[in-house]
């Protein structure tokens, strides 16, 4: 009897799977691919990277996702200040009461 090699065949592969054990799948490494586009990135080309591990194919994917990142943070901003300054008018609108009150 001949074992076959390929591992597709193999009833255990058939059980991970089965048994939820998803992480066996091929993940592909982080330069395999730009992050934007899914451009496959080549052994001779040029990757242009940012913020630390995030491959792109070109520096207008690049910078497509830098003006996007900013305009996420931007908004983050605008919603943080809008909710200090809510919470200022919130205090200062309440009112304290300092009247004296006789138990009998």
């Amino acid at each position: 009897m001949a074992a076959s090699s390929s591992s597709s065949s193999s009833p255990r592969s058939g059980l991970l799977y089965y048994a939820g054990c998803e992480e066996y799948t091929h993940k592909p490494h982080f330069l395999e691919a730009c992050f934007l586009c899914h451009k496959p990135l080549g052994n001779n080309t040029d990757v242009f990277m940012y913020r630390g591990n995030t491959p792109f194919c070109s520096k207008e994917c690049r910078q497509e996702q830098i003006e996007f990142d900013e305009a996420k943070e931007k908004s983050w901003n605008v919603r943080s200040s809008v909710r200090k300054s809510d919470s200022n008018k919130s205090s200062t609108s309440k009112t304290v009461r300092s009247d004296t009150v006789a138990v009998a």
